[in-house]
Protein backbone atom coordinates (compact mmCIF):
# COMPACT_ATOMS: atom_id res chain seq x y z
CA UNK A 1 0.00 0.00 0.00
CA UNK A 2 1.34 3.42 -0.99
CA UNK A 3 2.00 5.54 2.13
CA UNK A 4 -0.16 8.66 2.35
CA UNK A 5 1.47 12.03 1.72
CA UNK A 6 0.25 15.08 3.62
CA UNK A 7 -0.73 17.01 0.52
CA UNK A 8 -4.14 17.93 -0.86
CA UNK A 9 -4.65 19.02 -4.47
CA UNK A 10 -7.88 20.67 -5.53
CA UNK A 11 -8.32 20.78 -9.31
CA UNK A 12 -10.73 23.28 -10.82
CA UNK A 13 -11.44 25.11 -14.05
CA UNK A 14 -9.61 28.36 -14.65
CA UNK A 15 -11.47 31.60 -13.78
CA UNK A 16 -10.73 33.33 -17.11
CA UNK A 17 -9.30 30.85 -19.63
CA UNK A 18 -11.85 28.61 -21.42
CA UNK A 19 -9.92 25.35 -21.04
CA UNK A 20 -7.05 25.92 -18.57
CA UNK A 21 -7.04 24.19 -15.19
CA UNK A 22 -5.89 25.46 -11.81
CA UNK A 23 -4.54 23.40 -8.91
CA UNK A 24 -4.63 24.62 -5.30
CA UNK A 25 -2.16 22.83 -3.03
CA UNK A 26 -2.28 22.53 0.76
CA UNK A 27 -0.64 20.34 3.39
CA UNK A 28 2.78 20.08 4.99
CA UNK A 29 4.07 18.07 2.01
CA UNK A 30 2.42 20.16 -0.69
CA UNK A 31 5.84 20.65 -2.27
CA UNK A 32 5.83 16.98 -3.30
CA UNK A 33 2.65 17.50 -5.29
CA UNK A 34 3.98 20.76 -6.71
CA UNK A 35 7.12 19.09 -8.06
CA UNK A 36 5.07 16.31 -9.64
CA UNK A 37 2.77 18.78 -11.39
CA UNK A 38 5.61 21.01 -12.58
CA UNK A 39 7.31 17.96 -14.08
CA UNK A 40 4.07 17.35 -16.01
CA UNK A 41 4.03 20.85 -17.51
CA UNK A 42 2.10 22.81 -14.89
CA UNK A 43 3.34 26.31 -14.05
CA UNK A 44 3.55 27.89 -10.60
CA UNK A 45 1.24 30.92 -10.69
CA UNK A 46 1.28 31.91 -7.02
CA UNK A 47 1.98 30.46 -3.60
CA UNK A 48 0.17 27.12 -3.52
CA UNK A 49 -1.36 27.63 -6.97
CA UNK A 50 -0.34 25.98 -10.25
CA UNK A 51 -1.90 26.39 -13.68
CA UNK A 52 -2.04 24.10 -16.68
CA UNK A 53 -2.49 26.27 -19.77
CA UNK A 54 -1.79 24.55 -23.09
CA UNK A 55 -2.01 25.53 -26.76
CA UNK A 56 -4.06 22.43 -27.68
CA UNK A 57 -7.00 23.01 -25.26
CA UNK A 58 -6.54 19.51 -23.85
CA UNK A 59 -6.04 20.71 -20.26
CA UNK A 60 -9.01 18.77 -18.76
CA UNK A 61 -7.69 15.50 -20.21
CA UNK A 62 -4.18 16.06 -18.86
CA UNK A 63 -5.55 17.27 -15.53
CA UNK A 64 -7.36 13.94 -15.15
CA UNK A 65 -4.13 12.16 -16.09
CA UNK A 66 -2.25 14.15 -13.42
CA UNK A 67 -4.92 13.32 -10.84
CA UNK A 68 -4.43 9.60 -11.47
CA UNK A 69 -0.66 9.84 -11.02
CA UNK A 70 -0.97 11.95 -7.85
CA UNK A 71 -3.50 9.56 -6.34
CA UNK A 72 -1.25 6.60 -7.12
CA UNK A 73 1.56 8.40 -5.28
CA UNK A 74 -0.55 8.75 -2.13
CA UNK A 75 -1.65 12.37 -2.60
CA UNK A 76 -5.27 13.34 -2.01
CA UNK A 77 -6.88 14.86 -5.11
CA UNK A 78 -10.22 16.63 -5.36
CA UNK A 79 -11.79 17.42 -8.74
CA UNK A 80 -14.56 19.99 -8.76
CA UNK A 81 -17.84 19.08 -10.51
CA UNK A 82 -17.37 21.67 -13.26
CA UNK A 83 -13.90 20.37 -14.08
CA UNK A 84 -15.21 16.80 -14.05
CA UNK A 85 -17.85 17.90 -16.55
CA UNK A 86 -15.12 19.30 -18.81
CA UNK A 87 -13.13 16.06 -18.47
CA UNK A 88 -16.15 13.98 -19.49
CA UNK A 89 -17.06 16.21 -22.44
CA UNK A 90 -16.64 14.67 -25.90
CA UNK A 91 -15.34 17.17 -28.44
CA UNK A 92 -13.09 17.43 -31.48
CA UNK A 93 -11.52 20.13 -33.64
CA UNK A 94 -13.73 21.47 -36.44
CA UNK A 95 -12.21 21.17 -39.91
CA UNK A 96 -9.28 19.17 -38.59
CA UNK A 97 -6.90 18.76 -41.57
CA UNK A 98 -5.83 15.19 -40.76
CA UNK A 99 -9.26 13.65 -41.17
CA UNK A 100 -7.94 10.10 -40.91
CA UNK A 101 -6.81 10.52 -37.27
CA UNK A 102 -8.81 9.09 -34.40
CA UNK A 103 -9.52 11.21 -31.32
CA UNK A 104 -6.59 9.67 -29.43
CA UNK A 105 -4.30 10.18 -32.44
CA UNK A 106 -5.38 13.84 -32.65
CA UNK A 107 -4.51 14.21 -28.99
CA UNK A 108 -1.07 12.68 -29.61
CA UNK A 109 -0.39 15.09 -32.50
CA UNK A 110 -1.47 17.98 -30.29
CA UNK A 111 0.76 16.79 -27.46
CA UNK A 112 3.79 16.76 -29.78
CA UNK A 113 2.92 20.33 -30.79
CA UNK A 114 2.68 21.24 -27.11
CA UNK A 115 6.16 19.84 -26.49
CA UNK A 116 7.56 21.98 -29.31
CA UNK A 117 5.82 25.02 -27.81
CA UNK A 118 7.21 24.25 -24.34
CA UNK A 119 10.73 23.74 -25.71
CA UNK A 120 10.60 27.18 -27.33
CA UNK A 121 9.09 28.82 -24.25
CA UNK A 122 11.64 27.24 -21.91
CA UNK A 123 14.62 28.15 -24.10
CA UNK A 124 15.46 24.61 -25.17
CA UNK A 125 14.67 25.24 -28.84
CA UNK A 126 16.17 28.37 -30.40
CA UNK A 127 14.24 29.73 -33.40
CA UNK A 128 16.56 31.28 -35.97
CA UNK A 129 14.00 32.52 -38.48
CA UNK A 130 10.36 32.25 -39.51
CA UNK A 131 8.21 32.90 -42.56
CA UNK A 132 4.66 32.56 -43.85
CA UNK A 133 4.33 30.11 -46.72
CA UNK A 134 0.95 31.41 -47.86
CA UNK A 135 -1.00 28.97 -45.69
CA UNK A 136 0.63 28.87 -42.26
CA UNK A 137 3.73 29.80 -40.30
CA UNK A 138 6.98 27.94 -40.85
CA UNK A 139 10.20 28.28 -38.87
CA UNK A 140 13.71 26.92 -38.49
CA UNK A 141 15.48 26.36 -35.18
CA UNK A 142 18.01 24.31 -33.25
CA UNK A 143 17.74 22.29 -30.05
CA UNK A 144 20.36 23.58 -27.61
CA UNK A 145 21.08 20.38 -25.71
CA UNK A 146 24.27 18.47 -26.60
CA UNK A 147 23.81 16.77 -29.95
CA UNK A 148 20.64 18.74 -30.60
CA UNK A 149 19.36 18.71 -34.17
CA UNK A 150 18.19 21.66 -36.22
CA UNK A 151 14.54 21.40 -37.24
CA UNK A 152 12.14 22.76 -39.82
CA UNK A 153 8.77 23.51 -38.21
CA UNK A 154 5.46 23.69 -40.03
CA UNK A 155 2.17 24.97 -38.64
CA UNK A 156 0.90 26.89 -35.62
CA UNK A 157 -0.38 26.02 -32.16
CA UNK A 158 -1.77 22.46 -31.94
CA UNK A 159 -0.88 21.74 -35.59
CA UNK A 160 2.83 22.60 -35.42
CA UNK A 161 5.05 19.69 -36.41
CA UNK A 162 8.67 18.90 -37.15
CA UNK A 163 8.67 18.59 -40.94
CA UNK A 164 12.41 18.00 -41.40
CA UNK A 165 15.67 17.76 -39.44
CA UNK A 166 19.24 18.89 -40.18
CA UNK A 167 22.64 18.13 -38.73
CA UNK A 168 23.65 21.78 -38.30
CA UNK A 169 22.09 25.26 -38.04
CA UNK A 170 23.92 26.37 -41.17
CA UNK A 171 22.49 23.52 -43.21
CA UNK A 172 18.99 24.22 -41.87
CA UNK A 173 19.17 27.97 -42.58
CA UNK A 174 20.44 27.45 -46.12
CA UNK A 175 17.59 25.05 -46.87
CA UNK A 176 15.03 27.36 -45.25
CA UNK A 177 16.27 30.42 -47.12
CA UNK A 178 16.20 28.56 -50.43
CA UNK A 179 12.43 28.08 -50.07
CA UNK A 180 11.35 31.15 -48.09
CA UNK A 181 13.90 33.86 -48.95
CA UNK A 182 11.27 36.48 -49.81
CA UNK A 183 9.21 36.05 -46.63
CA UNK A 184 12.02 35.04 -44.26
CA UNK A 185 12.27 37.06 -41.02
CA UNK A 186 14.78 36.64 -38.17
CA UNK A 187 13.76 35.12 -34.85
CA UNK A 188 10.50 33.49 -33.79
CA UNK A 189 7.13 34.40 -35.24
CA UNK A 190 4.81 36.74 -33.31
CA UNK A 191 2.75 34.99 -30.66
CA UNK A 192 -0.58 33.60 -31.75
CA UNK A 193 -3.81 34.45 -29.94
CA UNK A 194 -3.75 30.99 -28.37
CA UNK A 195 -0.20 31.47 -27.06
CA UNK A 196 -1.05 34.88 -25.61
CA UNK A 197 -4.12 33.44 -23.89
CA UNK A 198 -2.00 30.70 -22.30
CA UNK A 199 0.47 33.28 -20.98
CA UNK A 200 -2.38 35.34 -19.55
CA UNK A 201 -3.84 32.27 -17.86
CA UNK A 202 -0.55 31.60 -16.07
CA UNK A 203 -0.28 35.19 -14.80
CA UNK A 204 -3.88 35.91 -13.78
CA UNK A 205 -3.19 34.91 -10.18
CA UNK A 206 -0.29 37.33 -9.73
CA UNK A 207 -2.40 40.22 -8.47
CA UNK A 208 -4.95 38.23 -6.50
CA UNK A 209 -3.12 35.33 -4.91
CA UNK A 210 0.62 35.75 -5.16
CA UNK A 211 2.35 37.52 -2.31
CA UNK A 212 5.81 38.36 -3.57
CA UNK A 213 8.39 39.32 -1.02
CA UNK A 214 9.01 43.05 -0.88
CA UNK A 215 12.28 44.07 -2.49
CA UNK A 216 15.12 44.15 -0.03
CA UNK A 217 16.10 47.73 0.65
CA UNK A 218 19.71 48.72 1.08
CA UNK A 219 20.83 49.99 4.51
CA UNK A 220 20.75 53.77 4.78
CA UNK A 221 23.48 55.99 6.19
CA UNK A 222 22.38 57.78 9.37
CA UNK A 223 23.99 59.67 12.27
CA UNK A 224 25.74 57.15 14.48
CA UNK A 225 23.21 57.56 17.29
CA UNK A 226 20.44 56.33 14.93
CA UNK A 227 22.39 53.32 13.66
CA UNK A 228 21.29 49.72 14.20
CA UNK A 229 22.59 47.87 17.24
CA UNK A 230 24.05 45.10 15.13
CA UNK A 231 25.40 41.92 16.71
CA UNK A 232 26.90 42.83 20.09
CA UNK A 233 28.16 39.31 20.75
CA UNK A 234 30.05 39.25 17.46
CA UNK A 235 31.41 42.71 18.26
CA UNK A 236 32.80 41.51 21.59
CA UNK A 237 34.26 38.35 20.07
CA UNK A 238 36.02 40.40 17.40
CA UNK A 239 37.36 42.80 20.03
CA UNK A 240 38.75 39.96 22.14
CA UNK A 241 40.31 38.29 19.08
CA UNK A 242 42.30 41.44 18.29
CA UNK A 243 43.18 42.44 21.85
CA UNK A 244 44.99 39.62 23.57
CA UNK A 245 45.49 41.69 26.72
CA UNK A 246 41.86 40.95 27.60
CA UNK A 247 40.91 37.50 28.84
CA UNK A 248 37.45 36.08 28.25
CA UNK A 249 35.45 34.41 31.01
CA UNK A 250 31.95 32.94 30.85
CA UNK A 251 29.75 32.42 33.90
CA UNK A 252 28.55 28.94 34.77
CA UNK A 253 25.07 29.73 33.41
CA UNK A 254 26.59 30.99 30.13
CA UNK A 255 24.40 34.09 30.37
CA UNK A 256 27.27 36.53 30.92
CA UNK A 257 30.71 37.06 29.44
CA UNK A 258 33.48 38.90 31.29
CA UNK A 259 36.45 40.47 29.51
CA UNK A 260 39.14 41.22 32.09
CA UNK A 261 42.29 43.21 31.32
CA UNK A 262 45.58 41.55 32.17
CA UNK A 263 46.19 44.25 34.81
CA UNK A 264 43.01 43.13 36.59
CA UNK A 265 41.99 46.80 36.87
CA UNK A 266 39.47 46.99 34.02
CA UNK A 267 36.52 44.66 33.64
CA UNK A 268 33.91 44.51 30.91
CA UNK A 269 30.71 42.58 31.51
CA UNK A 270 28.40 41.57 28.66
CA UNK A 271 24.99 40.15 29.61
CA UNK A 272 23.47 38.14 26.78
CA UNK A 273 19.79 37.81 25.85
CA UNK A 274 18.64 41.14 27.30
CA UNK A 275 15.84 43.38 26.12
CA UNK A 276 16.67 46.42 23.99
CA UNK A 277 16.35 48.92 26.87
CA UNK A 278 17.95 46.73 29.53
CA UNK A 279 21.56 47.07 30.62
CA UNK A 280 23.67 44.69 28.56
CA UNK A 281 27.15 46.16 29.14
CA UNK A 282 28.94 47.29 32.28
CA UNK A 283 32.48 48.66 32.29
CA UNK A 284 34.25 49.13 35.63
CA UNK A 285 37.73 50.47 36.39
CA UNK A 286 39.77 49.98 39.58
CA UNK A 287 42.91 51.65 40.89
CA UNK A 288 44.31 48.24 41.89
CA UNK A 289 42.95 44.69 41.50
CA UNK A 290 41.68 44.78 45.11
CA UNK A 291 40.65 48.42 45.49
CA UNK A 292 37.21 49.97 45.30
CA UNK A 293 35.78 50.87 41.94
CA UNK A 294 36.93 54.24 40.54
CA UNK A 295 34.23 54.65 37.91
CA UNK A 296 31.81 52.62 35.89
CA UNK A 297 29.68 52.89 32.78
CA UNK A 298 26.64 50.98 31.48
CA UNK A 299 25.06 50.59 28.04
CA UNK A 300 21.74 49.10 26.98
CA UNK A 301 21.33 46.28 24.49
CA UNK A 302 20.14 48.56 21.66
CA UNK A 303 23.22 50.81 21.78
CA UNK A 304 24.46 51.24 18.18
CA UNK A 305 27.39 49.01 17.29
CA UNK A 306 29.65 51.90 16.13
CA UNK A 307 29.21 53.65 19.49
CA UNK A 308 30.18 50.49 21.37
CA UNK A 309 33.12 49.89 19.06
CA UNK A 310 34.38 53.41 19.76
CA UNK A 311 34.09 52.76 23.50
CA UNK A 312 35.92 49.42 23.34
CA UNK A 313 38.70 50.83 21.19
CA UNK A 314 39.23 53.66 23.68
CA UNK A 315 39.48 51.15 26.52
CA UNK A 316 41.99 49.13 24.53
CA UNK A 317 44.36 52.11 24.36
CA UNK A 318 45.66 51.04 27.77
CA UNK A 319 45.63 54.39 29.54
CA UNK A 320 42.15 55.42 28.53
CA UNK A 321 40.50 54.43 31.78
CA UNK A 322 42.82 56.06 34.33
CA UNK A 323 41.35 59.02 36.20
CA UNK A 324 41.82 61.19 39.25
CA UNK A 325 39.48 60.38 42.11
CA UNK A 326 38.64 62.37 45.20
CA UNK A 327 38.41 65.60 43.22
CA UNK A 328 34.99 67.13 42.38
CA UNK A 329 34.03 67.22 38.73
CA UNK A 330 34.71 70.76 37.59
CA UNK A 331 33.81 72.97 34.67
CA UNK A 332 37.02 72.07 32.84
CA UNK A 333 36.14 68.36 32.90
CA UNK A 334 32.63 69.01 31.60
CA UNK A 335 33.92 71.33 28.86
CA UNK A 336 36.52 68.79 27.72
CA UNK A 337 33.96 65.98 27.63
CA UNK A 338 31.39 67.93 25.61
CA UNK A 339 33.49 70.21 23.41
CA UNK A 340 32.90 68.09 20.24
CA UNK A 341 29.15 68.50 20.76
CA UNK A 342 29.40 72.26 21.18
CA UNK A 343 31.56 72.61 18.09
CA UNK A 344 29.10 70.51 16.08
CA UNK A 345 26.20 72.81 16.97
CA UNK A 346 24.42 70.69 19.55
CA UNK A 347 21.96 72.84 21.49
CA UNK A 348 23.10 73.63 25.05
CA UNK A 349 20.36 74.13 27.65
CA UNK A 350 19.94 74.17 31.42
CA UNK A 351 17.21 71.93 32.80
CA UNK A 352 15.97 70.91 36.20
CA UNK A 353 18.20 67.85 35.95
CA UNK A 354 21.37 69.66 34.93
CA UNK A 355 23.01 70.62 31.65
CA UNK A 356 21.84 69.10 28.40
CA UNK A 357 23.26 69.01 24.87
CA UNK A 358 20.78 68.05 22.13
CA UNK A 359 21.59 67.08 18.54
CA UNK A 360 20.39 69.42 15.77
CA UNK A 361 17.70 66.93 14.75
CA UNK A 362 16.56 66.54 18.36
CA UNK A 363 16.96 62.76 18.33
CA UNK A 364 19.92 62.37 20.70
CA UNK A 365 21.09 64.07 23.89
CA UNK A 366 23.87 64.12 26.47
CA UNK A 367 23.12 65.22 30.02
CA UNK A 368 25.40 66.10 32.93
CA UNK A 369 23.83 66.17 36.40
CA UNK A 370 25.99 68.26 38.78
CA UNK A 371 24.03 67.11 41.83
CA UNK A 372 24.77 63.42 41.33
CA UNK A 373 28.37 64.30 40.47
CA UNK A 374 28.96 64.73 44.20
CA UNK A 375 28.37 60.98 44.65
CA UNK A 376 31.28 59.22 42.91
CA UNK A 377 29.47 55.92 42.44
CA UNK A 378 26.18 57.34 41.19
CA UNK A 379 25.74 55.71 37.78
CA UNK A 380 23.77 58.56 36.23
CA UNK A 381 26.06 61.58 36.48
CA UNK A 382 26.35 61.37 32.71
CA UNK A 383 23.49 60.08 30.55
CA UNK A 384 23.71 59.66 26.79
CA UNK A 385 20.64 58.55 24.89
CA UNK A 386 18.70 58.55 21.64
CA UNK A 387 14.94 58.51 21.38
CA UNK A 388 12.02 60.39 22.93
CA UNK A 389 13.74 61.08 26.26
CA UNK A 390 15.90 59.68 29.06
CA UNK A 391 12.87 57.96 30.60
CA UNK A 392 11.94 56.19 27.33
CA UNK A 393 15.18 55.97 25.34
CA UNK A 394 15.78 53.84 22.29
CA UNK A 395 19.19 53.21 23.82
CA UNK A 396 21.17 54.76 26.65
CA UNK A 397 24.62 54.95 28.20
CA UNK A 398 25.13 56.07 31.78
CA UNK A 399 28.45 56.93 33.40
CA UNK A 400 29.54 57.76 36.93
CA UNK A 401 31.13 61.08 37.88
CA UNK A 402 34.79 60.07 37.59
CA UNK A 403 34.46 58.47 34.16
CA UNK A 404 37.53 59.79 32.28
CA UNK A 405 36.81 62.98 30.35
CA UNK A 406 38.90 61.64 27.46
CA UNK A 407 36.56 58.65 27.13
CA UNK A 408 33.50 60.90 27.25
CA UNK A 409 35.09 63.24 24.71
CA UNK A 410 35.65 60.29 22.36
CA UNK A 411 32.00 59.31 22.70
CA UNK A 412 30.96 62.93 22.07
CA UNK A 413 33.18 63.07 18.98
CA UNK A 414 31.54 59.90 17.68
CA UNK A 415 28.03 61.19 18.32
CA UNK A 416 28.76 64.56 16.72
CA UNK A 417 30.50 63.47 13.54
CA UNK A 418 30.32 59.75 12.80
CA UNK A 419 27.70 57.89 10.80
CA UNK A 420 26.41 54.34 10.83
CA UNK A 421 23.92 52.27 8.88
CA UNK A 422 20.32 51.40 9.57
CA UNK A 423 17.99 49.03 7.81
CA UNK A 424 15.12 51.16 6.46
CA UNK A 425 11.95 50.80 8.47
CA UNK A 426 8.42 51.03 7.07
CA UNK A 427 7.11 54.54 7.48
CA UNK A 428 4.70 55.09 10.29
CA UNK A 429 1.23 56.34 9.59
CA UNK A 430 0.66 59.81 10.92
CA UNK A 431 -2.98 60.01 11.77
CA UNK A 432 -4.72 63.20 12.71
CA UNK A 433 -7.07 62.72 15.58
CA UNK A 434 -10.19 64.73 14.94
CA UNK A 435 -12.20 65.94 17.88
CA UNK A 436 -15.81 64.89 17.79
CA UNK A 437 -17.89 67.70 16.46
CA UNK A 438 -20.31 69.10 18.97
CA UNK A 439 -23.89 68.60 17.88
CA UNK A 440 -25.33 71.70 16.35
CA UNK A 441 -27.72 73.55 18.61
CA UNK A 442 -30.88 74.25 16.69
CA UNK A 443 -31.79 77.90 16.58
CA UNK A 444 -35.09 78.61 18.29
CA UNK A 445 -36.92 81.55 16.86
CA UNK A 446 -40.26 82.97 17.80
CA UNK A 447 -42.23 85.93 16.64
CA UNK A 448 -43.48 86.54 20.18
CA UNK A 449 -42.49 85.53 23.68
CA UNK A 450 -43.77 82.20 24.84
CA UNK A 451 -46.68 82.57 27.24
CA UNK A 452 -46.49 81.13 30.74
CA UNK A 453 -49.12 78.98 32.27
CA UNK A 454 -50.29 79.93 35.70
Amino acid sequence: MTPAIDAHVRLDTHPTHPSAVQAHLTGTQARVASMALEAAGWSAAATGVLVLARIDHEEPYWAADAAQHLTAAGITVEITPRLQEAIDEEWTWPNYPMTWCTRSEIREVSNQAQKIHDDIRNGHLLIHAHAHDGHTTVAVGTYLHPGGKSVYLHGEDHLRQVADTFDSPAEALVAFEKVHAAEMRPGPAPLTDTERAAIAARSVFDATTAKPEPPRREPEAVPVYLADAGDHDALLDSFLDTHGEFEKWRTWSDETTHAIHESQTLRIERVHETQARETAWTVAAYETPVSDRMWHLTATDATPAPVLLNLLNHLADGDGWDTVIGVPVGEKTVTTATQPLTEAGWKHTLTGHGIRWTSPDGQASVRFDPLTAQAPQNPATWTIWAGPGPDRPTWAITASSHTPSSLLADLSESLAHETGTRQPRPGREHRTRLAASAPAIPAVTSDRPASRSR
